[in-house]
């Protein structure tokens, strides 16, 4: 099998979507089929220009420039030739092979459900919604789709009318090889590389400044735990950069002193920091997935998150749960201060409530192995092929 996979171009700053792209490849590759990844080079990114335009030059080399070389591309592929759309945000370029065989990942339809006005804690703006409509328009010119949760798919089968094709969930796969590790050692680790005393544990989160992370919950959270049980375990927020929202957020704390915000860190360490902490804290708005639980869970980590969807597909009866934060300001401290109650029942739990606890996780977070997840999208690769190319043919000797 031939396949091409078009994905982000580098000069967007994705993390997720080059991780997942890259395991489609390799994990393709290692099966024996021959594999090509397309995206947009930085032309007119690359151009000296003030930074507030560099977005809308890099909208020139998407939309403007990628076309154009794609079009001339395609023709010089055989039949045999899957065309892959590594995200659904990917969507303007499906016409260029809407025609040919064909699948789109779908992982989370966020941005789309806010510029339809659905998620009032993220408002769109007239030029977004009109570009969430161009991505919308492309990807329901497909015909199979692989979501990575139920959830996803069926917003998906919401925003498309499309049938007769492929629409199938396929988990994501841990592809780092998360496990327990010795949880003294890994604290004595993180507390002489990032100087904080972590050996009698601490709070974790993982994620970006993205509205729907809920960073600033995770604050709040903590302070309500403060204040309500005296205790001084530190919270590490680890991901980008916090954006202004969240320094400020930061700055107003009592307790800024035990907030620790990680922004540069590799692989390896990020397993470790999972490992050595006392509890997972993912009170998150939304998700397409929720990558972050799963990893937790098979670091041996507690995890506590929001019982929505998809979190609630994700970590099954082996999290504690908690409601999602409201959207009405007023409503915030009560929400903060039943969280840290759901908080400190997970830090004071017993030894043998924490080996239950993680042991339940662990089981979890074996439902999600790269291994079995490449084997299925393989499979879904070979028959979307195989049916496309088969109704080709039929078409042609009628």
């Amino acid at each position: 099998m031939n396949i091409v996979f078009f994905s982000h171009p580098s000069f967007i700053a994705h993390k997720s979507m080059p991780r997942f792209t890259r395991l489609l490849d390799e994990g393709m590759r290692e099966r024996g089929h021959t594999t090509r990844v397309w995206s947009p080079q930085g032309r007119f990114y690359k151009l000296p220009m003030i930074e507030k335009f560099k977005k809308w030059l890099g909208y020139l080399d998407q939309y403007l420039l990628f076309p154009v070389e794609v079009y001339f591309k395609v023709k010089k592929e055989n039949s045999d030739t899957l065309f892959v759309f590594t995200d659904q945000a990917l969507g303007p370029w499906v016409p260029l092979v809407s025609e040919r065989p064909h699948a789109i990942h779908c992982h989370d339809f966020l941005a789309q459900r806010a510029a339809l006005n659905e998620i009032s804690e993220n408002n769109t703006g007239w030029t977004g919604k009109k570009y969430q409509a161009m991505i919308r328009r492309g990807y329901s010119r497909g015909r199979n789709y692989i979501s990575v949760s139920k959830n996803t798919k069926r917003d998906l089968h919401r925003f498309t009318s499309s049938s007769g094709g492929v629409s199938e969930v396929v988990y994501n796969g841990l592809n780092n090889n998360f496990k327990p590790m010795n949880v003294c050692n890994v604290r004595i680790d993180l507390k002489e590389e990032t100087g904080i005393d972590v050996f009698h544990g601490y709070i974790l989160h993982v994620g970006g400044n993205q509205w729907y992370k809920n960073r600033m919950g995770v604050i709040a959270i903590y302070n309500a735990w403060r204040i309500k049980f005296k205790k001084d375990l530190p919270l590490l927020l680890v991901g980008e950069k916090p954006d202004e929202l969240i320094k400020n957020e930061w700055q107003t704390s009592s307790f800024k002193k035990d907030i620790h915000m990680l922004d540069s860190f590799s692989d390896e360490w990020v397993k470790k920091v999972y490992a050595g902490a006392s509890v997972f804290l993912f009170p998150s708005l939304a998700e397409g997935f929720g990558w972050p639980i799963a990893e937790a869970m098979a670091s041996g980590c507690p995890v506590i998150t929001t019982k929505e969807a998809p979190m609630t597909e994700v970590a099954k009866k082996a999290a504690y749960y908690i409601p999602r934060k409201p959207s009405n300001s007023s409503e915030v401290m009560k929400w903060s201060e039943n969280a840290a109650e759901v908080l400190q029942k997970v830090i004071s739990a017993s030894s043998s409530e924490l080996e239950i606890i993680k042991e339940s996780g662990i089981q979890n977070a074996k439902r999600f192995n790269a291994k079995d997840a490449l084997d299925k999208i393989e499979k879904i690769y070979l028959d979307i092929l195989k049916s496309e190319n088969t109704d080709e043919a039929f078409t042609r000797n009628r």
